[in-house]
């Protein structure tokens, strides 16, 4: 897993929420476009690994797995 994988997954346990929206995201990777766009990419892998799931309009929310594997700060 990328570590900007793990910093998606952290920004759901900083906030302590399961489903977030994807502009809440993109905070993972600061203010470049080029930084969010790879947010995206992040995305796509957590969705790949079975540890988000799309759910509905540009949100995301954690899966039982990805709950376990967020990491602590």
């Amino acid at each position: 897993m990328t570590a900007l994988a793990l910093r998606v997954l952290r920004l759901f346990r900083e906030m302590r929420e399961d489903r977030l929206d994807l502009h809440v995201l993109f905070e993972a990777a600061g203010n470049e476009t080029a930084k969010r766009e790879q947010v995206l990419d992040a995305v796509e892998e957590l969705v790949r690994a079975g540890m988000l799931e799309e759910s509905g309009g540009d949100f995301y929310a954690l899966t039982e797995q990805g709950k376990s594997q967020a990491p602590a700060r």
